[in-house]
């Protein structure tokens, strides 16, 4: 029966893949899901508005504008994930209060996702056992709700705080010695044929990399749908783990993995009237970097400034919306992207 299920969540989000606003027909009903507000790329002049001298260096989106100009086939192949996502969420139209999900959740339960760490260090130790350790345990804590600073959540967002159920575990750690000053962004610390550390089966782990960047960069993701030989999070070594300084208390994994994930900049990258998918969190039209205020507004309502996937500080980050969650979740579902890590 399981896989009955599978192919028909397969053939349905292929066949919608072909049209601009498509039916997705459900066993039980018909989902009209209007697409009419996506779009796979993010302005470059937007992206430039988000930089920042003294901001969080965030490639993300970068690299996946450049990824979809060297991969033709990327944009419908995260066009279907998409589909996928706003069929079982709910989300059926642009900027709509959240309705019912056409399941009570898009995946139930409780998920572990095992972790394959890949350093590229000075020498072997640099990034010490309790770095490794302190990353893993501030990645459960902050997908599971433990932030202690949650406390201090404004009123307004406080019915919107998700517990996203999701779990990390050490699976192993590769090292190896490069004295590279800066790595980039083009994923050559992914391959041993550039020097890197190959990944290691994405279907089963999330790969971690964690190297020197350089460029002010803090950390870079591969969305869902991506090349396997490259999915995973880099991390810059300086802010990788409970190291000090105010980007040095593991949020840099949290935000990249939310990336992972297939989560958006909260501000949706681009101006007033660019979405990040997600109903429950406020439109705004770029990102917060140090510790803001509450209350502070670009757009028509309060930022969500303590977001994890806005630019501020490692301690003024605490929390997921249920949005976001549901939209993390899809992955997981029979035909997600992601679904192999939790079979």
């Amino acid at each position: 029966m399981k896989k009955i299920f599978i192919l028909f969540a397969v053939v349905a989000v292929s066949f919608t893949a072909c049209q601009k606003d498509a039916e997705i027909v459900s066993p039980d009903k018909t989902v009209s899901v209007d697409m009419t507000d996506w779009n796979a790329y993010t302005d470059e002049a937007d992206l430039t508005k988000a930089t920042h001298e003294h901001g969080r260096g965030c490639y993300s989106m970068h690299v996946l504008n450049e990824k979809l100009r060297n991969n033709p086939g990327l944009e419908e192949t995260m066009r279907n994930i998409e589909i996928l996502t706003r069929e079982v969420t709910g989300k059926s139209t642009p900027d709509a209060a959240r309705p019912t999900p056409v399941v009570d959740d898009p995946y139930e339960g409780p998920v572990t996702i095992p972790v394959i760490v890949n350093i590229l260090e000075d020498y072997i130790g640099e990034v010490t056992e309790a770095q490794i350790n302190s990353q893993i345990a501030v990645l459960t804590m902050d997908y599971t709700n433990l932030n202690p600073n949650t406390s201090g959540i404004p009123s307004e967002f406080a019915p919107v705080v998700a517990d996203c159920g999701i779990t990390f575990v050490l699976a192993g750690v590769n090292r190896e010695i490069s004295t590279l000053a800066e790595w980039g962004t083009n994923d050559a610390m992914k391959l041993s044929s550039q020097g890197g550390i190959d990944v290691t089966d994405p279907s089963t782990y999330l790969n971690l990399w964690v190297c020197d960047i350089g460029g002010g960069i803090l950390g870079y993701a591969q969305f869902p749908g991506g090349a396997e030989a490259t999915d995973g999070v880099v991390i810059g070594k300086d802010y990788f783990g409970v190291v000090g300084g105010v980007y040095g208390q593991g949020r840099t994994a949290t935000h990249e993995v939310g990336h992972w994930l297939n989560l958006r900049h909260i501000w949706g990258d681009g101006k007033c009237n660019r979405d990040d998918y997600v109903t429950d969190t406020p439109v705004s039209d770029q990102p917060n970097w140090a510790c803001p205020v509450y209350p502070l507004v670009h757009c028509v309502s309060n930022d969500m400034t303590m977001n994890y996937m806005d630019y501020v500080y490692d301690d003024c980050m605490y929390m997921f919306s249920e949005g976001q969650n549901a939209r993390m979740r899809a992955l997981f579902v029979p035909g997600g992207a992601r679904e192999s890590l939790v079979l």
